[in-house]
C-alpha cells in the first residue's frame, strides 16, 4: 500500500473529477463529501453526477442553524438539480439553548469563544456523522488560494483519524468561474451582491476596501472554522 506521500503525488497528476473518482472507487460507501453550499460548492457537487459507481456518494452539509436565508434556499436548489444523496449535520444544542447558555459567542471579539462556536455548531457534528458512517475519507472544496494555513495542504491528508481528499486544491478563482459557467451552473445568490465567500449570516460580509476572501468572515478574527485542520492545532492556536 503506498504511504500518503506517495499517494498525495499520485493524485495531483489526476483531475478534479478522476480523484473523485479514485476515491469513491477506493472506498466505495466509506466514502462521502462534505459542503457547505457556499460560493463555490456547486463545482464539487457537480462533479458527483458524473461519477461512475451503482450509487452517489453521501454528502454531508453542516447547517450551523445560522445560515443566511439565501443559503437555505440554495441548498434545495442544488439537492434537487444533481438529485444529491444529503445528511444533514447538526448541533445537539439549538441555537436558542446555545445562545441561553453561552450568550452570542460570535460577538465578544474573543478568539476562544469563536472556537467554542465552532466546535459546538461546526466540528463536532461533523465528527459525530462522520463516526456514525464510519467514513475512512471524505473530500472537500477546499482550495490553496483561500487561506494562509491551505497552502501547505496536500491533495490527501489525515484529518482526525481519517483521510480528507481535496479535488480543487490548486484551483484558482478562475477556475471555479469558468466550470461553473461552462457546466451553466447556478451561482450562490449572494455572489452577485459581492460575496466571495459566505458561512454564517452574523460571520460573513460582502468584499470591500478593506476585507477581501476569507478576511471577510468572522470578523477577521480567523480564516478557518476548524473542519479543514488537525483538532490539537485548532484548540491550541486557535486557527
Amino acid at each position: 500500500m503506498k504511504s500518503i506521500d506517495e499517494t498525495s503525488k499520485y493524485l495531483e497528476k489526476l483531475s478534479a473529477q478522476e480523484q473523485l473518482q479514485w476515491a469513491h472507487t477506493t472506498f466505495d460507501e466509506k466514502f462521502v463529501l462534505t459542503t457547505s453550499f457556499g460560493i463555490q460548492s456547486a463545482v464539487l457537487l457537480h462533479m458527483t453526477v458524473a461519477l461512475k459507481s451503482r450509487k452517489k456518494p453521501k454528502i454531508i452539509w453542516i447547517d450551523t442553524g445560522y445560515l443566511p436565508k439565501e443559503t437555505y434556499n440554495y441548498a434545495e436548489e442544488l439537492t434537487k438539480l444533481f438529485d444529491l444523496d444529503l445528511i444533514v449535520a447538526q448541533s445537539n444544542l439549538s441555537p436558542a439553548r446555545m445562545e441561553a447558555l453561552y450568550g452570542k459567542l460570535w460577538e465578544t471579539g474573543e478568539r476562544k469563544d469563536l472556537n467554542k462556536y465552532h466546535q459546538i455548531r461546526k466540528i463536532d457534528p461533523l465528527d459525530k456523522v462522520l463516526l456514525e458512517l464510519d467514513v475512512h475519507c471524505w473530500a472537500s472544496g477546499v482550495r490553496k488560494g483561500q487561506t494562509k494555513n491551505r497552502q501547505s495542504m496536500s491533495h490527501i491528508d489525515h484529518i482526525r483519524d481519517r483521510l480528507t481528499l481535496r479535488p480543487l486544491l490548486n484551483w484558482t478563482k478562475k477556475d471555479i468561474f469558468y466550470y461553473m459557467e461552462n457546466n451553466n451552473l447556478p451561482q450562490h445568490p449572494l455572489f452577485e451582491k459581492g460575496y466571495s465567500t459566505v458561512g454564517d449570516w452574523h460571520s460573513s460580509e460582502a468584499e470591500n476596501n478593506i476585507s477581501k476572501g476569507r478576511s471577510t468572515r468572522f470578523g477577521g478574527l480567523s480564516e478557518e472554522c476548524g473542519i479543514h485542520i488537525d483538532e490539537n492545532n485548532f484548540l491550541g492556536e486557535g486557527i
